[in-house]
This record gives structure tokens, sequence and C-alpha cells, in this order.
């Protein structure tokens, strides 16, 4: 199926149902030139959107850190209910819808937006399913909070950018020697993974390193904490070692798109599955579907 596309005015006004074989950027886009923009990634489930709230706010966050003008939400939401109803009309099958806020031309100033509905990929679909291995690596740099607001304000912390050209070549170089993610760290600490929030499991304690800093906050990881603490379970932010991924029951990727996906090899070491895999599957399912919105 052919990707469904809608042209946002960034400052409000129509919203236009692109052909996706027609071009859509021009050529000095910030997007194109410096990766200058911000995204968010939607699930659509049933033709409807997943955890839209916590989207919509931090979308808002990421282009107040980069200093963009203010998204026209209204036009963003129209938008995306006309292409999710044109998306339902093909297929309820889950997809992915992705957002695109650029800097825009330099010719002209004014900001470029636009989003896309696609199927989810094959490789999604089956690391949803199967689970994933995964390499530690650093980041490559470190970013401290009282550092960052007192010393070097212009990095951007907490934000969503279109800048995610070393994320992707880690990616890569995990796949060439045998592994299908990446868990970054600082020495002995855990981040985050290449374009997901990591968990860990433990009876009934789930656990999430504290966002901020290093760590962008993540809207599935949210939507789980709240559902999972009215099921009864302990959920908490807090700085976690590489030996608390060895000594959980489980530990988890989690995502807006992929959803979940279970870490089954860290470097060199096997991780089994759980006796309660199906539940933990269940549990973050339902989180996302208790977040389903029709309509803006």
């Amino acid at each position: 199926m052919s990707p469904i596309i809608f042209a946002v005015e960034p400052f409000g006004g129509s919203v236009r149902d692109h052909n996706p074989n027609l071009p859509l950027v021009f050529w000095d886009d910030a997007a194109v030139t410096r990766g200058d923009g911000v995204f968010e990634t939607l699930l659509l489930r049933d033709g409807r959107i997943c955890n839209l709230d916590r989207h919509v706010s931090r979308f808002l966050a990421s282009a107040k850190l980069l200093d963009l003008p203010e998204p026209n939400i209204d036009g963003w939401l129209k938008a995306t209910i006309m292409a999710a109803e044109k998306w339902r009309s093909h297929t309820t099958d889950d997809a992915s819808c992705v957002w695109m806020y650029t800097r825009g031309r330099e010719t002209t100033g004014i900001p470029s937006a636009w989003l896309t509905i696609r199927p989810l990929s094959p490789t999604a679909l089956h690391q949803r399913a199967h689970g994933v291995a995964v390499m530690t690596s650093p980041r490559g740099y470190h970013i401290d909070p009282p550092e960052t607001t007192e010393a070097v304000p212009w990095l951007v912390v907490g934000a969503k950018t279109l800048n995610y050209a070393a994320n992707m070549a880690a990616l890569r170089w995990a796949r060439a020697h045998g592994f299908d993610d990446v868990i970054y760290t600082n020495g002995d600490i855990v981040l985050e993974g290449a374009t997901s929030t990591v968990i860990t499991v433990r009876g009934k304690k789930i656990r999430t390193p504290t966002a901020g800093g290093d760590i962008l906050p993540g809207t599935t990881q949210a939507a789980l904490f709240e559902y999972a603490t009215e099921q009864k379970w302990r959920c908490k932010e807090k700085q976690l070692v590489l030996d608390d991924l060895f000594r959980a029951d489980s530990v988890w990727l989690v995502s807006s798109v992929r959803i979940a996906a279970r870490v089954t090899r860290i470097n060199d070491q096997e991780l089994p599955a759980p006796a309660n895999e199906a539940e933990i599957r269940e549990l973050i399912e339902a989180a996302l579907t208790s977040n389903l919105t029709n309509h803006p």
C-alpha cells in the first residue's frame, strides 16, 4: 500500500492530501540541509490514534526547545484524523504515523510540516513477536542537565529532533555484528535504546532509567507506568546499571510503533524468557489501547 501523506499549513489553514509520487520538500529545506526540525511517531491501531495527548505534549515541547514556531495543533489533528480515516478505508492493520516539522526553506523562513502514514515494517512486527538481541555501547557524548542549562544552553535536551544519523549508524553497526538493536550506556549506567525506552521487570516491579539529560522521555513508557500502576504494579524511574538488566526477570525496549520487544540477549549473554512474558506483553498493549483517540 502506498504511503498516505498530508501537507499541513504550519500557521493554520488548510491541510492537503499529497500525492506520494510527487515532490514535497524543497532543496533548501532545513530538514535536508541540516537535519533541523522535530518529529513525532504515533501508532494507529484499528484506524485510531494511540497515546495522542502524550505525543502532542512532547511535540510541542520539542518545537519549543528548537525555537520553532509553536505548532498549530488543531491543524495537525485535523490532518491526522483525515489521514487515519483514509488509511482505515483500506485496512485496519497497525500503521505508523509520523509528524514532521522543520525550520523550512532558507529562502522563505517558513516552516515545513507534513505527516505520513505507512504500514509497519516486517522487521518491527518480527521484533514485536520474537524479541531483540542488543549490544551495549557508549553514545559517544554525555549530557548533564545542570551543565546543559548553565554552560551550554544551546544543547537540545528532551527534544525529538530529525538529527538521527548517529542513532541510525549505531543500528547499522549493531546489525552488521549480529545484533538487532543498541542500548546506550554511560560507563555502567543504562541510558536508552537507539529508538526506544528501556524497562526492566522483576516480580511486580517495573523500572526505567530516569528521563532527562541523556534520556528522552518515552510516551509508551509513560502510558505503561500510568496503566500498570492502576493494575497494582510498582513502577518507578531510577538510575539503572547493567547488573540491573541481568538481575531482572525480563528486559524490554518499548516504543510507539514496535510497542514492546523483549530483550533476548545482551552482548554475549542470553536472557531466558520469563514465565510471565505473555502477561507483560498484554500489560503494555493494554496501556496503549486504553489511550485510543477517535477524533480531536
